[in-house]
């Protein structure tokens, strides 16, 4: 199981700051050759992106790579620099269809092959940034095999809505309840957008709850400060873990015994509810390793 409870953004024109992100413990670091890189500066920025793909794969991180989107045209310049072998994902910035989807897959294909990679290794995220996006956010989750989350791009959503980002986030409150659902239809991971004012902890973390309550299963950050509450956010406590792995004892042996359901606690649980805490255990099991 792969946690994407925090995805670290990490300017890929920076170097220095590419030299230390494998300090960070993010459980993605999300090396960025999109916003944060101004247009002549991408070719320089490609560079230290497959440099630095290799070298935090070896240390054992997960890496992935936000790449322009297909409008931009520069979608294979940055897959031929970021596709390497250790590379665990890619984001596809500003995905408005799934003809999107189904080019960026085309192209991480021919960049497998060129590595000797095996086709379909690399995951992908797609970034759901306008409200076009959103209305085809159902045929993007199934436009192709390698997608495994849909991410809220808030910023430039609410741009495009013509509305600001607010400190109660209720601009978003539909586009996450849209992707959430989105998500979780097609068997895949709703990402949350970065709170962006870095010194607001506490704005962060309720931000983190309002997402996590409508199905998110983890947040895009964009300073290291911002991880430690991002995980409390999106992990499982102690008695949470204790308390799944009690209920799911109690259902197997309901099971065992031809019952289809079981009181545990004082209430009845069935299979939905007996999964969710195998979902709790899977996390907690995957991030003790």
């Amino acid at each position: 199981m792969i946690l994407h409870r925090s995805l670290l953004f990490v300017p890929g024109g920076r170097e220095e700051m590419l030299e230390k992100a494998g300090r960070f413990p993010a459980d993605v670091l999300c090396l960025d050759l999109e916003e944060s890189v101004l247009p002549d500066e991408k070719p320089s920025a490609r560079g230290l992106v497959r440099d630095a793909v290799g070298r935090l794969a070896g240390e054992g991180r997960t890496v992935h790579v936000r790449v322009n989107s297909i409008g931009s045209g520069e979608t294979r310049l940055d897959l031929a620099a970021a596709v390497r072998p250790g590379l665990a994902g890619v984001l596809l910035a500003k995905t408005e269809s799934a003809q999107d989807v189904r080019q960026i897959d085309v192209l991480l294909r021919e960049q497998e092959l060129a590595r000797d990679i095996k086709p379909g290794t690399i995951e992908l995220v797609v970034a759901i940034e306008s409200a076009q996006a959103l209305l085809r956010c159902q045929e993007m989750g199934r436009a192709s095999t390698r997608l495994v989350a849909l991410m809220l791009g808030g910023e430039d959503f609410s741009f495009d809505m013509g509305v600001a980002r607010t400190r109660e986030g209720r601009e978003l409150e539909y586009a996450r309840y849209v992707i959430a659902t989105c998500a979780r239809a097609s068997g895949l991971v709703a990402l949350d957008t970065p709170w962006a004012d870095i010194q607001d902890i506490e704005g962060l973390v309720a931000d983190a709850q309002r997402a996590k309550a409508v199905g998110f299963g983890g947040k895009y950050v964009i300073h290291p400060s911002h991880l430690e509450p991002v995980h409390r956010v999106f992990s499982p406590g102690e008695e949470e873990v204790a308390s799944a792995r009690r209920l799911l004892a109690a259902w197997e042996e309901a099971l065992a015994r031809g019952e289809g359901a079981v009181q545990f606690e004082g209430r009845m649980v069935d299979r939905p509810i007996a999964e969710r805490a195998r979902r709790v255990i899977e996390q907690a099991e995957a991030m003790r390793s």
